[in-house]
């Protein structure tokens, strides 16, 4: 069993902006612990993170292209560093780099970040795609410089996740690239998936620009704009035009239970909420959960088993959760409806949850 809550009871994370920001003064030794402190909380986010990114990368048998994460981190890092206040100097030694060197990597970075890289993978899929139809032998001619067993296996890869389909055996295979036809049938509408993200981020960060979209989402241009053109037309987004520039804003946005081509969109919303309340929280230096407080978290594990009294408590928390809150969202939403609300006095008040179910294995394979 564990509770936790979003408060000062781990020494890494009230050392990080309680009294180290705000409070008493902090000795030389206390200060080094909460740099060590905080490097540990640091390498343990990005070890979940990547956990997160590799089942991204590899949902429904697509293998996206990883090869400009690095870069892009350190890019958007520099970013949130220099929003907040912190000079060059400071965020250069932060990443153990003189300066010269620092700002020499970051103009590098800028003029290339356009420039994804190409993966073997994705490589083998377009030079499919252009050909149309292949056969294994002029695949492995034409990356004849490529180790073929990777070759190979990528092409076994493509075939197992529905992207491509193959006839015939051994030098006689040929292989076909899936048509979009087929592949919106078995993924969706990929225009209404982007849609639904690009409709969470106008709604959590408008009035937005057309650029700001651009940098945020990294969308094809085309598909960006037809998103935009679509959530205008269908009324879930306003283009407000001042002075030439147009900025796009949303009052509500709701994306609907089993909607299978807006989960790209409520994973986003998801994961962008916790992030925004934990750092909202330290950002206002608050390290201690209180009853009444408004912003924060908290996280309960349960161990339950077959035929233990609360297990079904438990497996419903989140349904019983769930549907109170849209009960509550549908009654403020009908009450915003019918009346008009303060041009500057209105808070966004978001609130998530979720939960997870795994099986403890520990015990059996110890007793084997």
């Amino acid at each position: 069993m564990c509770k936790i809550g979003l408060d000062g009871r781990a020494r890494c994370e009230s050392l990080l902006c309680g009294e180290a920001l705000g409070g008493r003064q902090s000795g030389q030794g206390e200060a080094d612990e909460a740099t060590m402190n905080v490097t540990v909380l640091i390498d343990a986010i990005v070890r979940q993170t990547t956990v997160l990114i590799a089942q991204l990368a590899t949902t429904a048998g697509v293998r996206a292209p990883l090869a400009h994460i690095a870069n892009q981190i350190f890019l958007d890092l520099v970013g949130e560093l220099e929003e907040q206040g912190v000079g060059q100097k400071v965020i250069a030694d932060m990443f153990g780099l003189a300066l010269r060197s620092y700002q020499q990597k970051v103009r590098r970075l800028s003029e290339s970040a356009t420039q994804r890289g190409v993966s073997l993978w994705e490589a083998v899929f377009q030079f499919l795609q252009e050909k149309e139809v292949a056969t294994r032998p002029e695949v492995l001619e034409k990356f004849k410089f490529d180790n073929e067993a990777s070759v190979r296996g990528i092409l076994n890869d493509l075939v197992e996740s529905g992207l491509v389909y193959k006839t015939g055996r051994g030098h006689s295979t040929i292989y076909r690239v899936t048509s979009d036809e087929d592949m919106s049938l078995a993924s969706g509408d990929p225009l209404e998936s982007a849609s639904s993200l690009v409709w969470v981020l106008v709604y959590r960060h408008g009035p937005i620009r057309l650029e700001e979209l651009r940098e945020q989402l990294h969308l094809d241009d085309e598909l960006l704009l037809s998103s935009l053109e679509r959530l205008e037309e269908d009324g879930r987004i306003d283009a407000l035009h001042d002075d030439g520039e147009v900025r796009y804003s949303s009052s509500r946005c709701v994306i609907e239970l089993g909607d299978n081509a807006g989960w790209e969109a409520a994973m986003f919303d998801h994961y962008q909420a916790m992030v925004a309340a934990v750092c909202t929280k330290l950002r206002n230096g608050a390290t201690r959960a209180l009853p009444d407080d408004r912003i924060g978290g908290s996280t309960l594990s349960f161990d339950v088993w077959p035929g233990h009294p609360h297990q079904n408590r438990v497996y419903n928390l989140l349904k019983r959760t769930r549907k109170e809150a849209i009960d509550l969202w549908d009654d403020v939403a009908s009450y915003n409806t019918t009346n008009p609300r303060p041009a500057d006095q209105v808070e966004k008040v978001t609130f998530y949850v979720g939960q997870t179910i795994q099986i403890d294995t520990t015990q059996d394979n110890d007793e084997d």
